[in-house]
């Protein structure tokens, strides 16, 4: 019997491993579709294009130019409509929060031409849900581009590269903003009147993609449109050492114990009233005193916030005046054995322990996750005709720790940038849409930050704030998802809403 033995001379050797490109370049995987949608009484035909572009960098190696790498394969979906000169046709390029979430909520749930059916609080579809036509989308007026940031919904960050790099507020910022001067470019749109729109964190992103376009690349926008929105995390903070969220929350747990029969007859209009009152007035100045505060003045403050949040003024004593969010949403109707909904507090849920101080799971975030997961998976790929075997990520916490690390002993805010926007370009419109029973970003917080904006009063006519009785996707609550939808085609085309 012979033997075989493997000789080094007899097989050809790989290249050196510094000559051997690591992976192969990433191209664009865009797929282009066209449809039809009636709107207003007509056939209207528009053009999508969904899929993965590139983002790359300028390398400089010892001062010399050493081309672009790859280092982000960004998701985007765009809308145009046929049939239309498209330079001079607004674009709106939107995208939701999170950190962490795609633009599943805004695409399928507000603005484009397609729409989840799931129901709302207290009449829910059961799964599988479904898709139906947007006879509202915003496509009417403004063409879309929704983007997902780096790691959410099919976005990823290049082989080889880290996805942490984008894990924070300024690789987020370039990033999108990147896409979006490519986007802008590639479809010769440099012309067209441009609007960002965002939701939850993605307000934040939104204003300070709005300077950011300014300073790098000259970009200038007609308008911003922020829902749910926090431009200063500092607001949404409940901590020991500051009080200032406390107050601004007073209203949302007001208008919530409303929603829940906790007012009786009287009208949310004058709860709400008297809840900004007392928020503004006697309710921080109970807070700064401290110590200081005579038992009869605590027992006023207390019989007040009582009434006004629907909680046992025991339960108000117990926490020393101050109600961290989540434990109002946990505490109550404890006595009903429910919870009430973070993202929505108009939507109830169980938990397995009513003595437990924070409930397990938020009902309203629960209640919406499963009906906009399916129609996403299956819009894209059955509808739109893209495929891809990666998860889409709707919403992730792999974004985990996000970096605040330009902000490191300072508040994070954002309301410097969209002042400045607003300063550098007189002609930047601003609108913001508030959710009375939103308990992720409250409305008052939002109204102290966008009256503490460093404008002149001549600037502040361009802001408009516009209030809806839901919660933070205030899209769910049909007659506000109509209300908005008009809103929002009023403000990009520049019309007077008729919508109070």
């Amino acid at each position: 019997m012979s033997e075989v033995h493997d000789h080094p001379e007899s097989h050809p050797q790989p290249a050196p491993e510094a000559d051997t490109p690591p992976h192969p370049e990433p191209a664009d995987d865009l797929v282009t579709t066209r449809h039809t949608l009636r709107i207003g009484g007509a056939e209207r035909a528009y053009t999508t294009t969904a899929g993965r572009i590139v983002v790359r960098q300028e390398v400089h190696k010892d001062d010399v130019f050493n081309g672009h790498r790859a280092k982000a394969e960004v998701f985007l979906t765009s809308y145009t409509l046929d049939g239309v000169e498209p330079g001079q046709r607004p674009v709106t390029f939107a995208f939701n929060g999170g950190p962490g979430s795609a633009s599943v909520w805004l695409h399928i749930g507000l603005l484009g031409p397609r729409r989840v059916v799931m129901g709302d609080a207290g009449a829910l579809l059961p799964p599988p849900y479904g898709v139906t036509d947007n006879a509202e989308t915003l496509l009417a007026h403004s063409d879309l581009v929704f983007i997902d940031p780096v790691s959410t919904g099919y976005s990823r960050a290049a082989q080889g590269e880290k996805p942490k790099d984008y894990h924070g507020y300024t690789g987020d910022i370039e990033s999108v903003g990147e896409v979006i001067r490519l986007w802008t470019s590639r479809n010769n749109r440099w012309l067209s009147p441009k609007y960002l729109c965002g939701e939850s964190y993605g307000t934040l992103r939104a204003a300070a993609l709005c300077r950011h376009l300014q300073e790098r690349f000259g970009m200038n926008l007609n308008g911003l449109m922020l829902i749910s929105s926090v431009l200063d995390l500092g607001t949404l903070e409940f901590s020991p050492d500051q009080d200032v969220s406390y107050p601004l929350y007073l209203p949302t747990y007001a208008a919530i114990a409303h929603y829940h029969g906790l007012h009786g007859e009287r009208p949310l209009a004058d709860v709400l009233a008297e809840a900004e009152r007392f928020a503004g007035r006697e309710y921080p100045w109970a807070l700064a005193r401290g110590s200081r505060l005579a038992p009869q003045e605590r027992a006023e403050v207390l019989t007040t916030l009582a009434r006004l949040t629907g909680l046992d003024a025991g339960y108000l004593d117990r926490v020393n005046l101050r109600v961290e969010h989540v434990r109002f949403f946990t505490e109550l109707l404890r006595s009903r054995q429910r919870t009430v909904g973070r993202l929505d507090g108009r939507f109830l849920g169980w938990d397995a322990d009513y003595g437990q101080e924070r409930f397990t799971a938020d009902p309203s975030y629960d209640a919406i996750v499963g009906p906009y997961t399916a129609a996403i998976n299956h819009y894209l790929r059955a509808e739109l005709g893209y495929a891809n075997d990666l998860p889409y990520e709707v919403l992730t916490n792999r974004v985990e720790p996000w970096s605040y690390k330009e902000f490191e002993g300072k508040p994070v805010t954002v309301a410097d940038k969209l002042a400045a926007a607003m300063r550098a370009n007189p002609h930047l419109r601003v609108y913001v849409a508030c959710g009375y029973h939103d308990g992720a970003t409250a409305y008052h917080a939002t109204e102290h930050t966008i009256s503490h904006l460093a404008i002149p009063d001549q600037l502040r006519a361009n802001i408009e704030l516009r209030y809806f009785e839901a919660g933070h996707m205030m899209y769910v609550h049909e007659p506000s998802r109509l209300a908005l939808s008009r809103q929002l085609a009023a403000f990009v085309s520049g019309a007077a809403s008729e919508d109070s």
